[in-house]
């Protein structure tokens, strides 16, 4: 029996924008150096490793070192995907950053990354949808630029980036099994038409806000001796209901929006999910009707990395030169909130360093 009520994503597909097409100029990705095998991991929440492979198809993972922060990790992959566009930042109209662990509560950690990456000019915000952050993201961001509103600079930076080793309490098997770190970028500007984002969907449902959380440090519950003690600062899940709400709300989303767009499920070429949980995913995608869709999966190597899975999972096809021309991409992303937005791509070839 589910813990919510079950229902099919109420967020109205989004048109195809009006303007320009707007497309992916260019990928990027970072990790840290620290790979983190499941025996360490194990050892500390009280499981044994192949415990962790079986419930979660993940082998290992990185951590941040001690001195990199979100903003770090993302600059490294926007100067990536910026090499691979071959944009330069000053050419950038705007940088959005999608996180759930931003460096400070403010500024936002895109201001952080304009200043580093030297994009004089360009408007910096961050947007937090949790683990669907990226998609979140890089809608915001075309929409921006089909609007016509980056002015003369008609390119941005989309990055995705998290480093939950920073909130996980590492005794708690339910969550310290499954994340790690990293970031993934996307550069978005023109595209020739019919390519570029074709459609997207976007829904959220704050009824199911409590399934995933960390409680304390904002105005809420404020950070105290208190919340300190009561380990109200790391990030907590409840991970059968998200599970059962994946199961049940990502076919439908992914039913609506190609109803929405009159794509046919067959058309789809790529599918690169959210980078939950390999075992859940290994569940979901029997009933998600993408018959040709070659499936895209980093997460037994990468973790659960939030809002920087799809990006980085992108970069890794990406570089594995698996995409060409014409072929359609869906990206689906699936977290906090509840959240869950999904977008189709046509890939084009011929941009950056292809």
């Amino acid at each position: 029996m589910t813990d919510y009520p079950l229902r099919t994503p109420g967020g109205p597909p989004v048109p195809t924008p009006g303007g320009p097409p707007v497309g992916i100029l260019g990928t990027g990705s970072y990790l840290p150096a620290e790979a983190v095998s499941n025996e360490l991991v194990a050892e500390r929440a009280g499981v044994t490793a192949e415990w962790i492979s079986a419930k979660t198809g993940i082998r290992r993972r990185r951590y941040a070192a001690d001195h990199e922060a979100t903003s770090d990790l993302a600059v490294e992959a926007a100067r990536a995907a910026l090499a691979d566009a071959g944009i330069r930042a000053g050419q950038l109209g705007w940088i959005v950053v999608a996180t759930s662990t931003p460096d400070h509560p403010q500024p936002a950690t895109a201001c952080l990354v304009q200043h580093r990456i030297g994009a004089t000019g360009a408007a910096a915000f961050d947007i937090n949808a949790v683990c669907s952050g990226f998609v979140f993201a890089l809608v915001t961001a075309a929409g921006l630029l089909s609007a016509g509103s980056g002015g003369p600079a008609p390119y941005a930076l989309v990055i995705g980036a998290d480093v939950y080793s920073r909130i996980i309490d590492r005794t708690d098997r339910r969550t310290a099994v499954l994340f790690g770190d990293g970031a993934g970028a996307v550069v978005l500007g023109p595209v020739r038409p019919g390519y570029g984002l074709t459609g997207s969907l976007l829904t959220s449902d704050g009824a199911l806000h409590e399934l995933i959380q960390v409680p304390a440090g904002g105005s809420r519950a404020p950070a105290s001796e208190k919340t300190l003690a009561d380990g109200g600062h790391f990030f907590r899940m409840r991970g059968r209901a998200v599970s059962e709400y994946v199961l049940a709300e990502l076919p439908c989303a992914i039913r609506a929006l190609l109803a929405a767009h009159r794509t046919d499920a067959a058309s789809v070429d790529h599918f690169i999910p959210h980078q939950a949980n390999g075992v859940l995913l290994a569940k979901a995608l029997p009933d998600l009707g993408l018959p040709r869709a070659r499936t895209h999966l980093t997460v037994a190597e990468h973790g659960n990395t939030s809002a920087a899975s799809i990006p980085l999972a992108l970069d890794d096809a990406r570089r594995q030169g698996v995409f060409t021309d014409g072929q359609l991409l869906l990206l689906a992303g699936f977290g906090g909130g509840m959240s869950l937005g999904a977008a189709l791509v046509r890939w084009q070839d011929g941009h950056g360093g292809s």
